[in-house]
């Protein structure tokens, strides 16, 4: 009792029947109460549906412990889920446990596995400039200036179906993002804002395709400032499922493996990347709030890092030069005999 009275003077004292809550019934009220996308909210709901309820579900919060989590994930890997699927699904188990500390049903965290959210994906291609030309010809006319708008802005998707022709301003040569179309599980559409400040941003247009966009907005966009810049045949905004269809006809007739549309995102980036722009420059052209991205495209550039290599041996040689000069200027001056003097 002593004991507790000191822990309770010193605002250390946790009430032991608080983590009496069903996880399920708190992991609900957790994606619930969050400021999230719909989107997000959907994957959260889904992972918490089909990967921890069946574990978790009807076990305290206070009662879920290190172990019973190391084992939950050594059974889920064990039993085929993918890595990335249970990296997201551990990441909100330890979010949700987190904020049980912050609510003092619990005194630790029990998700102490080191890297465990950490989704390590293969490094995706990237494509040359000649292969998004060869896409752009390749796919339907109205979806060309879409490609090469990914390829050489570095725009998503989601960004690209989203502009409206007060977003494009040919005269000063730019793109304004102000908002992505995201499509959701049941079929339906959200049009929402980026997910950070840095997602809304001001992107240059390469001159190299400036009258590309032109014609495509004299041919396909529909009228009006707020037309819509990417419309199907019929008038409708594109969905992404039947895009992909008229994306792979095109990869095949172009001779391309392997690439997904978001790859030419990638191409934009290391493009961007290649000529020698700063992290921060990288950052905001990108709509990132962090470097990581940034640092992840600056140190891809191989063909910039070439251009690096040839700057810093252009310099050696140039030093070893005037080096060399030097040296034979210093052999030419005569040399003076044994016990001469000067003065």
């Amino acid at each position: 009792m002593a004991d507790k009275q000191t822990e309770m003077r010193r605002g250390d004292w946790h009430d032991p029947d608080a983590g009496k809550v069903p996880f399920s019934e708190y992991a609900t009220a957790y994606i619930r109460e969050r400021e999230l996308a719909t989107t997000t909210r959907q994957l959260y709901r889904s992972l918490l549906r089909q990967h921890l309820e069946p574990t978790f579900g009807a076990v305290n919060v206070a009662e879920i412990s290190p172990p019973l989590v190391r084992r939950w994930r050594a059974d889920k890997l064990a039993e085929g889920t993918g890595p990335t699927t249970v990296a997201n699904a551990y990441a909100l188990l330890r979010g949700i446990m987190r904020t049980a500390v912050s609510d003092l049903l619990i005194r630790r965290n029990p998700c102490t596995i080191k890297g465990a959210s950490t989704v390590y994906t293969p490094e995706r291609p990237t494509a040359t400039v000649q292969e998004v030309y060869d896409l752009a010809d390749a796919i339907q006319p109205r979806s060309r200036a879409l490609v090469l708008m990914a390829g050489f802005l570095g725009l998503r998707f989601g960004e690209l179906i989203g502009l409206h022709r007060r977003d494009v301003d040919l005269d000063g040569g730019s793109v304004r993002v102000r908002r992505a179309v995201a499509e959701l599980n049941n079929g339906q559409r959200e049009i929402k804002a980026p997910k950070s400040a840095a997602g809304k941003r001001t992107v240059a247009i390469p001159a190299a395709i400036l009258s590309e966009i032109r014609l495509h907005l004299d041919l396909y966009a529909e009228h009006g400032a707020d037309g819509r810049v990417f419309v199907g045949a019929q008038g409708a905004t594109p969905r992404r499922n039947h895009f992909n269809r008229l994306w792979h006809k095109a990869c095949s007739d172009a001779g391309i493996k392997g690439l997904h549309f978001h790859d030419l995102r990638h191409t934009g980036n290391t493009l961007a990347a290649s000529t020698g722009a700063s992290t921060r420059e990288l950052m905001a052209r990108m709509g990132h709030s962090s470097a990581r991205a940034a640092l992840i495209y600056q140190h891809a550039s191989a063909d910039r890092d070439r251009l690096i290599a040839d700057a810093v041996s252009g310099l050696v040689n140039k030093g070893r030069k005037k080096a060399r000069k030097a040296k034979k200027k210093q052999d030419r001056k005569p040399k003076g005999r044994a016990g001469d003097t000067t003065g």
